[in-house]
């Protein structure tokens, strides 16, 4: 259908031209933009070397490929560069995008796709028309003209969430700018309006609790809201309720570095967007108290400490999620030390799987199990699988006392398995220097404890075998201490924080991965794992993280973070 309605459409009558055009409100990469100058491609975690070639020959590499390419998202790089290389590789390749694939043909032609790329186009205007003669812009305005006609008609096929969010962003922009569109602007306004209420709830989360994904949303509804207000129109209410409620969500899932948190499929999120989406929103205000779309964030000074302390995402909004319940990401300053390993996606199914499992997280996992484990895969989306089993109830509490604020969660994602409750408490001093944790198996009820006595029996009453994980941030030099008693680390800041457990469970320092989009491969880390079993109904492992003595409290941090930049290819 959508093939059909992309062919319809170039019956349609091109666009007259521009009746105004919103300020570019979109955020490139210059290395990125001078690595495509060069031939080197990293599209959807492929990298593809081609000196002097085209984007559109760089091979079959699956649909998430096509949708990287074919949304024009490199468009914002190469004009991040902005000189004439850049500027003739934007135009060429746009020509021959137009002379394949301009006709509906080709796998561009989604509904969410085609929002991103006309966002782009109509962003990009003066740069893609700038030197070129008349046969780009007529054939330029009559494909915007063809892609808002086919967004009008086929909106309603993109899934709900960030697709759907994209797909009538896309077509509010196209209705706006181009003359002779103006009439699908009301109904994408009402379908606009429509998801606000649906996809976006009281406390300004989404389904998938994915912080990464809840930026995409806010970021596209902020755009929609500046074209508009620009326009002489009034954003529908329901629009601008949902932009409130969303901005102190997201400040909650912001560390001290100003990164998201790293869970359910987000990354850190691009440097500079989030700072720029909540600027220009103009919503004034700190971060959401309490559970923020599900999790709890502990600041002090200038340490923040991020808890997944609620049930995952169930259904299709859990392809992408994590087994990540009670995990923790913790940042000082510009620096993260403890984090999750990151959505493993671009390097292909292995890592995808693999970095969806409790043991990639900082969190309490048993041997060979997650809090959830994964189901079915959704029809329709291969590769996509479900989270199931999992955990029915997460319990929180959260507090502050004189020098310290405290958090006490707990879930049940292993007691159907071993009638056990994992509880995790942790406390942040009031100066940010001291971290104080106890994670806790505990078989609480009869049948939990029956349960666990039968998980026994299966181990010949050698225990259950557990590991809680701290997984370190690449940038962080980690080394055994002490005679084996703690682990000592080291940012790059100078900051020297201290690990120690109160010797019950084994301490060891191992290896990891940390998991980027912009990175070519997983880059090597280190964690440390606390590996114990369960042996009686309560099982209890107390652990500290603090900064050294020596270090003090203010540091002037100058080491530049190229943690975010794309290795040389």
């Amino acid at each position: 259908m959508n093939r059909w309605q992309a062919r319809r459409a170039t019956f349609a009558r091109p666009a007259g031209g521009f009746v105004s055009q919103p300020e570019p409100r979109t955020i490139g990469r210059y290395a990125r933009g001078k690595q495509l100058c060069a031939g080197n491609f990293l599209v959807a975690g492929r990298v593809v070397e081609a000196p002097g070639g085209s984007i559109w020959e760089l091979g079959d590499f699956g649909p998430e490929f096509d949708d990287e390419i074919h949304g024009f998202t490199w468009l914002d790089d190469l004009a991040a560069l902005g000189d004439h290389k850049a500027r003739t590789l934007a135009q060429t390749w746009t020509r021959e995008w137009l002379d394949r694939y301009g006709k509906g043909q080709g796998p561009g032609w989604i509904p969410d796709t085609t929002g991103r790329r006309l966002i782009r186009w109509i962003n990009h205007a003066v740069f893609l028309t700038q030197g070129e003669g008349s046969a780009l812009s007529q054939d330029y305005y009559r494909s915007l003209g063809q892609q808002t006609i086919f967004l009008s008609r086929r909106w309603k096929a993109a899934r709900p969430g960030v697709p759907r969010f994209e797909a009538l962003t896309g077509l509010i922009y196209a209705g706006l700018s181009l003359i002779g569109m103006e009439r699908h602007v009301a109904a994408a306004e009402r379908a606009l309006a429509r998801d606000c209420r649906d996809q976006v709830d009281d406390e300004g989360g989404i389904r998938t609790r994915n912080p990464e994904e809840l930026l995409d949303v806010f970021t596209l509804l902020t755009w929609a809201s500046h074209a508009l207000t620009e326009s002489g129109r009034h954003p529908a209410q329901a629009h601008l309720d949902a932009i409130a409620r969303i901005a102190p969500t997201l400040r909650a899932l912001r560390h001290s570095d100003g990164a998201l948190a790293r869970f359910h499929g987000g990354g850190r999120g691009l440097e500079g967007r989030l700072d720029a989406a909540l600027a220009g929103a103009g919503i004034r205000g700190g971060p959401r108290p309490g559970l923020a779309m599900g999790f709890v964030r502990l600041q002090a000074a200038r340490t923040s400490l991020i808890v997944d302390a609620a049930v995952p995402p169930a259904g299709r909004a859990s392809t992408r999620a994590h087994a990540s319940t009670l995990a923790f990401e913790l940042t000082s300053g510009r620096r993260p030390l403890i984090v999750s390993c990151g959505d493993g996606r671009q390097f292909g199914p292995d890592w995808a799987r693999a970095g969806r499992a409790t043991a990639s997280h900082s969190g309490l996992a048993l041997e060979g199990y997650s809090s959830s484990r994964f189901g079915p895969t959704t029809p329709g989306e291969t590769g996509r699988e479900q989270l199931t089993d999992r955990p029915n109830s997460v319990k929180m509490q959260f507090g502050t006392a004189a020098s310290r604020i405290a958090l006490v969660a707990g879930h049940d994602g292993y007691v159907a398995t071993h009638g056990l409750t994992h509880v995790r408490q942790i406390e942040l001093s009031d100066d940010g220097r001291a971290v104080a944790g106890e994670d806790m198996l505990a078989a609480i009820e009869e049948d939990h404890q029956r349960l666990f006595d039968r998980a026994m029996d299966r181990t010949r009453l050698q225990g259950i075998a557990y590991q809680i994980r701290f997984h370190l941030h690449p940038d962080v030099d980690a080394e055994v201490d002490m005679g084996g008693a703690a682990v000592s680390m080291v940012l790059k800041s100078g900051e020297v924080w201290i690990f120690r457990h109160d010797g019950t469970a084994q301490m060891t320092l191992e290896p990891s991965v940390y998991l980027e989009k912009a990175r070519i491969r997983p880059r090597a880390t280190k964690q440390v794992v606390l590996s114990s079993r369960a042996i009686r109904y309560a099982t209890r492992v107390r652990w500290t993280l603090a900064k050294a003595q020596e270090t003090p409290t203010h540091m002037r941090d100058y080491e530049r973070d190229e943690s975010e930049l794309m290795e040389p290819i």
